[in-house]
């Protein structure tokens, strides 16, 4: 028998049953129906578990706020109070500083007109030329030296880094020094070296003191003491090689005096602490962001290091300028500014800080003018024998914490 084969193809044969379509969405049933999200609670003050509409909550806040503005109010009450009481212990000293010996043969109508310089003769001489230079010199070289150490003590967080610990002073001393010995005939010439001779010193104080990338405050202190010495035996060369007239007149200068103060050295400083504190009160929102750490200050959007540098070169050129006018009066910019931390805080500290400087060197100029038993002295004799004493405690107190 032969076996016939029937072509196989793919229709499928009327009595076979057809095979069911399998449905995508019917072959899951987990898939068939649609998920549902759970319905959205609207946030609806005063909610089991929500804190924002207790009313304990509430209060707790309201009093938190009024318990900080009453603060704020309290510190500029106490800023503004401290602020004007110093205002009226510069005007008496001034006045001191003014009236106080030799005025005798003077009338006493042609004082004041002869402070603005509207008198002649002896009058104008000894009011107008010798003493009004004097006392404003004082003033504004206190204010400055003020400002530039509570700038360092604020933006190093350390109340020891100051331009004349660091050895911002004795940089613009060298500069200083320099031109007086050689250049004493051009105009400006201390002035502009000293700025030259301390931004050098900031330069490589902050060379020397990075560590890793960052800078170290401990490391830049003992650097700056370092070359602040370098500085010194700078200045001691040029004695070796100058003459002696110029020698006597340095060294007076060195010192630190207002003796020699003139209008040309007054308005340097004027322009000096304008300038300077005027760039000052734009860092201070940066410092304070600082003084919270580099990395919060960073995430709050400040320029970290900018600003650091910024400050550095404000307080140098600070200090430099009243260094080259009265010499480097020790121990001011150390002292002014923790003082005006302990009256109005660190935040107002800076501000604070100059009229602090100010009544320092003008009350120190009067006593080395006029004090019973030490008078005639230069002014940076009574300011080291203020500021020695306190710096030596400082250090023994620092070393105290660190062994406790």
């Amino acid at each position: 028998m032969r076996q016939t084969h029937e072509p196989q193809t793919d229709e499928p044969r009327p009595d076979e049953p057809k095979p069911r379509q399998s449905n995508p969405r019917q072959s899951n049933p987990r898939q068939s129906k649609p998920r549902q999200e759970p319905p959205r609670q609207l946030h609806r003050p005063g909610a089991p578990g929500d804190t924002f509409g207790d009313p304990s909550a509430a209060a707790l806040r309201s009093a938190t706020v009024a318990r900080l503005r009453g603060a704020h109010r309290a510190g500029v009450r106490r800023a503004t109070l401290v602020t004007c009481v110093l205002v009226l212990m510069l005007l008496a000293l001034l006045v001191t500083s003014v009236l106080l010996g030799g005025v005798k043969r003077i009338p006493a109508g042609d004082i004041l007109p002869a402070a603005f310089g509207l008198r002649t003769g002896l009058a104008d001489y000894v009011i107008f030329r010798i003493r009004m230079p004097r006392a404003l010199a004082a003033l504004l070289a206190g204010g400055l030296f003020g400002l530039a150490g509570a700038l360092y003590q604020r933006l190093l967080r350390n109340p020891l880094a100051t331009p004349d610990i660091v050895g911002i002073s004795a940089g613009a001393g060298a500069g200083a020094t320099t031109m007086l010995l050689f250049a004493p005939a051009v105009p400006f010439g201390a002035s502009l070296a000293g700025l030259g001779g301390a931004f050098a010193l900031v330069a490589m104080v902050l060379a020397l003191s990075r560590r890793r990338g960052t800078m170290d405050t401990y490391r830049l202190i003992l650097v700056g003491i370092g070359l602040s010495g370098v500085c010194t035996a700078y200045v001691n060369y040029l004695f070796t090689v100058a003459g002696q007239h110029g020698i006597a007149q340095v060294m007076r200068w060195l010192v630190g005096s207002v003796n020699d103060a003139t209008w040309e050295g007054v308005s340097t400083l004027a322009g000096a602490l304008a300038v300077c504190g005027l760039c000052a009160a734009l860092l201070g929102r940066s410092l304070g962001s600082i003084a919270l750490g580099d990395q919060l200050a960073q995430g709050l959007g400040t320029r970290v290091g900018g600003a650091r540098i910024a400050a550095l070169l404000v307080g140098a050129a600070a200090a430099a300028l009243a260094t080259s006018v009265t010499g480097p009066i020790g121990f001011v910019s150390l002292i002014s500014g923790p003082i005006a931390v302990r009256l109005v805080g660190a935040d107002r500290s800076i501000a604070l800080a100059v009229p602090i400087g100010a009544v320092i060197v003008l009350g120190a100029d009067v006593l080395a003018q006029h004090g019973p038993l030490i008078s005639p002295v230069p002014t940076g004799v009574l300011t080291a024998l203020l500021g020695a004493p306190y710096f030596v405690w400082l250090i023994l107190r620092r070393r105290q914490g660190a062994t406790a």
